[in-house]
């Protein structure tokens, strides 16, 4: 049954309109939500699956309440999202990384290695365009500015931006 979803998915629901459209915005959201709970590994309540958003098979994703995957984003089929987690459009999170060892087999022969899975805890917000590469844990809490590149990991309540994300400040009251 979630082969079907997942066909139904990829096929129609996927390039429906979003909120915004006119009268029917809100009850596609809806119908792409429904869809993907029985494709996803967990969904909680609330979620949006944002216009032409891609997640592979989806089998082993985990939302959480009121978090979304942005429109036009690509995100692992293996990728956990806490609560409350916005994503804007166009953000890219990687989970693979081609090899690239030996010197005596070009790079394209070497294959790729799947890392450790992306983890998105609670209440964070990433704008537009980020790129997340392999295995990183976003902690709770953090911004991520626009056009950012996530090569690290940083600390809970952490605002990061640039290509590579630094710490540009915190969250948290001193």
């Amino acid at each position: 049954m979630k082969f079907i979803r997942l066909v139904l998915y990829y096929l129609f629901f996927r390039n429906l309109p979003g909120p915004t459209f006119p009268y029917m915005g809100p009850f596609f959201e809806w119908l792409r939500y429904r869809l993907c709970r029985g494709i996803f590994k967990s969904c909680g309540k609330k979620v949006n699956i944002a216009t032409n958003a891609k997640f592979g098979n989806g089998y082993k994703i985990e939302i959480g309440d009121y978090s979304g995957i942005g429109m036009n984003c690509k995100v692992p089929s293996d990728i956990f999202i806490g609560n409350y987690v916005m994503m804007g459009p166009n953000v890219t999170i990687y989970n693979a990384k081609h090899n690239y060892d030996r010197t005596d087999i070009p790079m394209l022969m070497q294959g790729v290695s799947i890392s450790e899975r992306t983890i998105i805890e609670d209440d964070v917000w990433i704008g537009g365009h980020v790129i997340i590469l392999p295995g990183r844990i976003i902690k709770k809490g953090t911004i991520i500015g626009a056009g950012s590149v996530v090569t690290k990991d940083f600390p809970e309540y952490s605002i990061i931006g640039g290509n590579p994300a630094k710490l540009i400040g915190t969250r948290k009251q001193v």
